[in-house]
């Protein structure tokens, strides 16, 4: 099939959806019509998308933890502990790395030996394994909404196998599951096998069933300037919609100047639905998710209590509709139960006390708002172009020409010339553009901002700035000075 951003007919969806469910034996549990049923008799209050739709408009922002283990009997208690005594509003199940990988044999291997320890052996849950049956346990002994969290390139089995258990939302997308995650898979692969997820997720739309989809936004976690992350999620939102999806979260990974975070929310959902009403998708409710700090986390546990304070802060006076919850455990591994609650709670403490808060307009918080906003169409605008019009065909020209650039990302058709830097007030600058194709004004504003540091430190613009950046928060700064 030739990669294009068009709607698959159902003669090539269901083409597609024989050879997924016959890949693998859970596959063959699958029944839409069963599942159509199911989902339909869903309670509101456990469905996803309803949840953000009404936390939009209540301008609320939810919590949403990551928690997966290898055992259904724990992983209903793990979720439950978190909802019950952590307070989540949502509930996640992440998936293994078995499963993200497609090598479900392997998964199956760890399931065994996790049952004979009585204790997860794997990083999460392995759904595909356990397939709808095993899925729709966890649904029906929770009391909220379940998204899977993941990292899968290829998740067109695992997307049929936790909406028909019911689960009423899907994280990833075509470039955000594959650049910070894979090295040798292809975009063009990874976008046509995400249009068959999100076609999956518009049909079953059409049969008045509301699902959600949330393209990771956080892409590697460190130092992600916002534009370029922008840009990823407006594409991932357009290829979406084409394809039937009508609820999507378009999320942004916290980069720590408070200021520049807030304007990176409130541009991406503001440009997210301009863009999608360009393009004629008028029904699309756009929401938006906050990831707390992906990078390096203080050992301290009170220190670590810091961080996640100032992400909730972030999210709450950015008006996110969710935000995803670090733990104190952060710079440990997994984190336990009772940790994973406590960063909860403690996230959950600093949203109430600033419900109905906003960060007001001022001159600067505009700025911020306008540069983004000016750095992303630059991408867009070259996208569009080289694709002759069609995002799909140009996300994939435009990575390969370094028109979008993620930093520190393994896949090998990831450009990897653009490098990123802080300001003197630690906002996140493009150092080094590579081939993105920014305007002389734009590029002058970057390098302005670099040279005020510079000054500062009494140094020269360099790549130590960088790398002194990447391991500030861990040493309890922002800014990585010398």
């Amino acid at each position: 099939m030739i990669l294009k951003n068009k709607r698959l007919s159902e003669e090539e969806f269901f083409k597609i959806r024989n050879e997924i469910l016959n890949g693998w034996p859970t596959g063959k549990d699958v029944n839409l019509q069963e599942a159509v049923d199911y989902l339909n008799k869903v309670p509101k209050k456990k469905n996803f998308a309803k949840a953000l739709r009404k936390a939009k408009l209540e301008g609320v922002t939810l919590a949403q933890p990551r928690a997966g283990v290898a055992l259904i009997d724990k992983q209903i208690e793990l979720l439950n502990f978190l909802s019950k005594e952590g307070g989540a509003d949502l509930l996640p199940t992440t998936i293994d790395s078995y499963t993200r990988q497609n090598r479900y044999s392997e998964c199956q291997v760890g399931i065994d030996e996790s049952i004979k320890a009585n204790r997860s052996l794997l990083n999460g849950f392995p759904a595909v394994n356990y397939g709808v049956k095993g899925c729709k346990e966890i649904l029906e002994n929770v009391d909220k909404p379940v998204q899977a969290r993941h990292g899968t390139p290829d998740s067109r089995l695992l997307s049929e196998i936790i909406h028909a258990a019911g689960w009423t939302s899907n994280e990833g997308g075509g470039i955000s599951y594959n650049i910070p995650y894979a090295k040798d898979v292809s975009i063009e692969k990874t976008i046509t096998d995400w249009q068959y997820c999100d076609r999956l997720v518009g049909f079953y739309e059409e049969q008045g069933i509301e699902i959600n989809r949330e393209p990771f936004g956080a892409l590697t976690g460190t130092l992600v300037p916002p534009s370029t992350s922008n840009a990823v999620m407006i594409i991932e939102a357009l290829l979406a919609a084409e394809q039937g999806v009508k609820n999507i979260t378009v999320g942004y990974g916290q980069c720590g100047n408070l200021i520049q975070d807030v304007a990176a929310i409130r541009a991406l959902e503001e440009q997210t639905e301009e863009y999608l009403r360009k393009f004629g998708y008028e029904d699309v409710l756009v929401t938006t998710v906050f990831h707390e700090w992906m990078g390096g986390f203080p050992e301290d546990e009170a220190k670590a209590f810091g961080v996640i304070s100032l992400g909730a802060t972030t999210a709450a006076l950015a008006g996110a509709t969710k935000v995803i919850v670090k733990t104190p455990h952060e710079a440990i591994g997994i984190p336990t139960k009772e940790a994973n609650a406590q960063g909860i709670k403690a996230t959950k403490m600093v949203l109430n006390l600033l419900s109905g808060q906003r960060m007001p307009t001022s001159k600067e918080l505009q700025l911020e708002i306008n540069i983004i906003k000016a750095e992303t169409k630059c991408m867009m605008d070259k996208i569009f172009e080289i694709g002759l019009g069609d995002f799909a065909v140009g996300t994939v020209k435009g990575f390969e020409a370094g028109i979008i650039d993620v930093p520190f990302a393994p896949s090998k058709y990831n450009y990897g010339k653009m490098m990123p830097a802080r300001d003197n007030n630690g906002a996140v600058r493009y150092l080094i553009t590579g081939n993105i194709p920014f305007t002389k004004e734009i590029l002058d504003f970057n390098k302005e901002r670099l040279e005020e540091r510079a000054r500062f430190e009494k140094r020269e613009i360099s790549f130590n700035m960088t790398v002194d950046d990447i391991y500030a928060v861990s040493k309890g700064k922002l800014i990585g000075r010398p």
